[in-house]
């Protein structure tokens, strides 16, 4: 059973790199650009077929692949190069990737909430342990709805215990929804009681069940897919304080054995590849948004060097040489599939040497 699980993450991961450069090449076609090569995972191609200009290849090594367009990463004469193509049409074909996998997180979320989730958890208190020194009128009410916790949003009901977990002194400024009203509590006191056997933290309160509808499934799966954006942001902000480190950083490798586990434990199948389905719209939404980084070689660092080259050549009135930004992009690459590769051998470690 570890077997399905692992190859379903392969198959997984396939789609999300397909309709990524799918993005980017679908719009350069749209735009009159010239693909050299539209290319699924990486290495020498177990196959290949060239259909006018753009030569389609699968490829052996199962990370990544590729959209190669005329000029992209240097000066071209071609007409239809990337580089000559008007500026508004690059930033479209540079973001179309990430729009994409951002669109795949929510299609894949939308699908599990319409057919596959039984209830839809709402943010409204319902019930408060008796004799908790929150609930008062400075603190929780039954009724309230809870918009914000320590100056973060709550888009679903996972964000509540989520959210005071991650601060340690048991005193929480809350903004609530009370009789239509918005109001700021500040300093509640809402310490974690006991951990139950879903694994979840409760904090002596309980909130309700959403009523299914149309505007309640749209509702819930655009605020999960933004709560998915905001992990990503609280992810990398733990990274830069140290709250996290590389040891809490997982690559493909890791990835999948995180999958086949969570498969595994599963009751049955179905739930299997349904919660594998659930993190693979998160892992969607996480590339969408990484993607969109403003570091060179990634999409978002492209987009970056392409308005500062447009800017630059506004003022100077004279055209930038498109090779040197190729060259940061290739420097910049290197270091990233070095990381990839640091990150992989810890994957692996982990794993087999326990």
């Amino acid at each position: 059973m570890t077997v399905f699980y692992i190859l379903l993450s392969i198959l997984l991961f396939g789609v999300l790199i397909l309709v990524h450069e799918f993005g980017h090449f679908f719009t350069a076609k749209l735009s009159g650009v010239q693909v050299n090569e539209f290319s699924l995972f990486m290495g020498p191609a177990l196959w290949k077929k060239q259909r006018g200009e753009t030569l389609y290849a699968l490829r052996c090594i199962p990370i990544g692949g590729y959209c190669a367009m005329e000029g992209e990463d240097g000066d071209s004469d071609n007409p239809r190069a990337f580089t000559n193509a008007k500026i508004w049409k690059r930033l479209i074909i540079l973001a179309a990737g990430s729009a994409m996998n951002f669109l795949t997180g929510l299609l894949i979320m939308a699908l599990l909430v319409t057919f596959a989730w039984q209830i839809i958890p709402g943010k409204t208190v319902t019930e408060i342990v008796p004799d908790r020194p929150f609930a008062n009128a400075q603190g929780l009410q039954v009724g309230d709805e809870i918009c914000v916790i320590d100056g973060e949003r709550v888009y679903i009901q996972g964000d509540i215990t989520m959210l005071l977990d991650r601060d340690t002194d048991g005193k929480h400024d809350l903004t609530v929804l009370r009789n239509g009203e918005k109001l700021k509590l500040t300093d509640v006191p809402l310490q974690r009681d006991y951990i139950d056997e879903n694994g979840t933290a409760r904090y002596g309160f309980s909130t309700d069940i959403r009523e299914r509808s149309i505007g309640s499934v749209l509702s819930y799966t655009w605020n999960q897919c933004m709560d998915f954006v905001r992990l990503v942001r609280l992810s990398l902000g733990d990274l830069f304080t140290g709250r996290a480190g590389i040891k809490d950083m997982s690559g493909p490798v890791g990835i999948v054995s995180v999958v086949a586990e969570q498969g595994t434990q599963s009751e049955t199948v179905g739930i299997g590849i349904l919660n594998v389905l659930n993190l693979f719209a998160f892992i969607a939404i996480n590339l969408a948004v990484m993607n969109l980084l403003p570091i060179p070689a990634l999409d978002g660092g492209r987009i970056v060097c392409l308005l500062l080259t447009a800017a630059i050549e506004k003022i100077t009135r004279r055209k930038l040489n498109p090779k040197y930004e190729g060259y940061l992009h290739a420097g910049f690459m290197i270091l990233l599939l070095a990381f990839m590769a640091v990150i992989t051998f810890k994957d692996i470690f982990q794993i087999f040497g326990g």
